[in-house]
Order: C-alpha cells, then structure tokens, then sequence
C-alpha cells in the first residue's frame, strides 16, 4: 500500500463484505461517480497502481460503456484511501488558525468467486484447492478493519435465499478470530457495520418501501429522487427479508444482532446507478423512473446517466464513527 509521506497512511480502514454478484465492485464505481457529483472536496484515490486502475476501468465501464463489471473469477485485493477537505483548528490567542490534515478513510476489497466460505475446499480453474488461502486472506481483511459494508441485495435473496449462508460462516469465524486475540471482550465484535440495502431503483424494492410509507424526499435533492432515511432503512431490510426464497433472511437480521452492538450497525438503502432521469426536466419522473431496462442482444441496459443514491453516506458514516471512536 503506497501512502502519503506528508501524513501517513489512512487511521482506519473499512472492508467490504456481501454475497457473489451483490454489487461490491459495481458500489466502488458508483462511489467514485457520487463523489465526483458532490459540490465538496471528498474524493477516492488508488492506494497502489493496480487500485488505481481498478478503478479507472469500472469507473469507465459504468459511466460511459453503461455496462456492469464482471463477476470476480479470482481473488482480487484492492485498496483505496477516501479523502475529506482539511479542517481548521480554532483559533488560540496570539496564534494563526492552522489547517488540520484531512480525514482519511482506507477502502479495502476482497474479492472472490463464489463459493468462498462454502463447506469444503474451493477450486480454482486449473484444480488446484485454493480454499484455505483465500479464506484466510479475507478473514486476515476482516480482523484488521474495524469498519464493515455489508451489501444486502434484496432480489438475489428474493430468488435465491442465499445471504444468510454469506454472512453466517465468515462472522462465525471472525468471531473465533477475535476470541483468539483477546478483542471479544464483552461477547460482542468491535466493529461499525454499514448494512447497505441494494437495488433501490428495482420496482419491486421501491414499491415494497412506497407501500409501507417509508419513502420521503431531500429538501435540497435538485432531482427529487425518493429515498428512504436510515431511520427507517431497518424496517424496509425486514419486509424484504420476508419474502427471502429459503426462508432464512430473518437469521440475518439476528445474526447482526447477536455479533454487533445496535448502536454500531447502520442501515442505508442504497443504488449504484440511480433512477432515470430525464433529458429535458432534469427530474425524477415516477412513472417513468427505471434506468436499467432490457435490450435486444444484451440482458440489461444502463438507460440514462448514472446518478447514484446513497453509495457515498455508508462510507462516510463509518469513517467518521470510526474517527470518534464511537458509542458502545
């Protein structure tokens, strides 16, 4: 990891975390995208070469090819540095106002093919068993972050159930891993955990948070996109859970529970490519609001621009939870 000479590399650092195909590389873009569309100084840079153009690529691909990354077919370990505006120390008397370094906040990814934590050993293309290594270099990942995105992809688990079988094995191994080091002090993981809610622009997942009137609007949102406040995001994770295709996704509301204080958990309901906006109104239109549509040839399409919603508050809410040190 390359850092900054002048200030040093980021205090703490945040691990992303969600089942295969739940939207962890297609997040990292839309992050960069969201935070190039803010009117303030945050941005994310590449903490080595390889990052950098990482993300480069998906960034591009996302906003100008309108195409979603491929599916992780090897272990892939990036890291990135989120950066804020420099602060300014107050005043004291007979001295100058000086300017206080940025808030730095490390991104770290594991990637992986799917089948990661699944019993028995995981296998690569060419045969060789290659299970053990990669689980422990995630978990190595986990251990060292105190900060956790979790992405909950509300239709893969409508048509698969399977989030439950990503989250359990490696929390019950992080768990055992923080046993070992002394760091399960009050039978709890030390960790902030940003549970990101994806999808949002799906008509089902909109729909599903219309009808339970959890669905509000930003006052200052120049678009007037829906959204819905973290205060009710736990709600809306609930009702999805409901209708999870096995049946399990209640356990992952528990799970949660069990491992990591309430007041450390987060809910956000989130979209990497937003809802479509039209040319000429420049607003959001409900009855016409879907960016990603079928065509011939492919299976989805990016319609419009790519306006994320919410991609940028997890990461935020966690650099700065995990700056202050945070309540217990």
């Amino acid at each position: 990891m390359q850092s900054d000479p002048a200030q040093g590399p980021p205090a703490h650092d945040i691990a992303m975390w969600g089942a295969p195909g739940s939207g962890k590389t297609t997040l990292l873009a839309a992050l960069n995208i969201a935070l190039m569309r803010r009117k303030d100084d945050w941005k994310i840079i590449g903490s080595d070469a390889a990052s950098s153009d990482y993300l480069i690529e998906r960034t591009n691909a996302l906003s100008n090819g309108k195409i979603f990354p491929e599916a992780s077919q090897s272990l892939e370990h990036y890291r990135w540095t989120l950066v804020g505006p420099a602060g300014r120390q107050e005043r004291r008397w007979l001295r100058k106002a000086r300017p206080t370094p940025p808030l730095k906040i490390g991104i770290s990814m594991v990637d992986a093919p799917g089948g990661l934590f699944s019993a028995g050993p995981l296998h690569t293309g060419n045969g060789s068993g290659v299970g053990d290594d990669l689980r422990g270099r995630l978990m190595d990942n986990l251990v060292k972050s105190r900060g956790l995105v979790f992405l909950f992809d509300p239709i893969r688990e409508f048509e698969l159930g399977d989030a439950f079988d990503h989250l359990h094995p490696p929390l019950t191994r992080l768990a055992e891993k923080m046993l070992e080091t002394g760091e399960l002090r009050d039978g709890m993981l030390p960790h902030h955990v940003a549970v990101c809610i994806t999808k949002f622009d799906d008509p089902r997942v909109l729909e599903t948070a219309e009808k339970l009137h959890l669905l509000d609007s930003a006052p200052d949102d120049e678009y007037g996109f829906p959204r819905v406040t973290s205060e009710d995001a736990r709600d809306l994770f609930r009702a999805l859970c409901e209708v999870s295709a096995s049946g399990n996704a209640d356990m992952v509301v528990n799970a949660l529970d069990q491992f990591f204080h309430r007041t450390r958990v987060e809910f956000f309901v989130t979209s990497s490519i937003g809802f479509y906006v039209r040319p000429h109104t420049k607003t959001f239109d409900r009855n016409d609001y879907q960016n990603l549509l079928p065509e011939a040839g492919r299976e989805l399409r990016i319609r419009g621009q790519v306006h994320p919603i919410n991609v940028v508050e997890p990461m935020l809410w966690l650099g700065r939870r995990l700056a202050a040190g945070g309540p217990r």
